[in-house]
């Protein structure tokens, strides 16, 4: 196992800390913004957990929804496609923690669990709400402008 790699970080230390890259876990996680926090486990995971496992050469950070008897069914909390086949073997570790700006949040926390159930409650109609919300915040922000080019002429 080469050094540096996240496997061998989470063998020697139990634990691995480190900036999150991409998009597929937003609202939660920004990329280049957030901590992560993900600890070694030898636990079957459960709904809700947020594993670390490698696809192909690439490692991935996505939400457990379903256990199944010999795999996992994930998914990204920003995405909409179902991973199957993801088995322990693949898994490398679970999320324990993250900081987003600068306040760290455990996920034991109540508000990150209600943010859970929260978001995957609204899973079916999430796309339209996270597009609906943009677009108010663009709009809020257009009407703003206006009113701060109206009283500053």
């Amino acid at each position: 196992m080469a050094e540096g790699t996240f496997e061998s970080l989470l063998e020697r230390d139990g634990k691995l800390v480190y900036k999150t890259r991409g998009i597929s876990m937003l609202p939660m996680l920004h990329e280049n913004r957030d901590l992560v926090v993900i600890e070694r486990t030898d636990k079957r995971l459960k709904p809700g957990d947020v594993a670390l496992y490698r696809r192909g050469s690439q490692y991935v950070l996505h939400r457990v929804l379903e256990v199944r008897p010999d795999d996992y069914v994930i998914r990204g909390d920003n995405t909409y496609v179902l991973e199957t086949g993801i088995t322990d073997a693949d898994v490398l570790g679970v999320l324990t923690m993250f900081v987003r700006k600068g306040k760290q949040i455990s996920v034991t926390d109540p508000g990150y669990l209600r943010y859970v159930r929260f978001w995957q409650r609204i899973y079916p109609v999430r796309r339209v709400v996270v597009i609906g919300y943009r677009r108010l915040r663009e709009y809020a922000a257009a009407i703003w402008r206006r009113l701060k080019k109206l009283f500053h002429h």
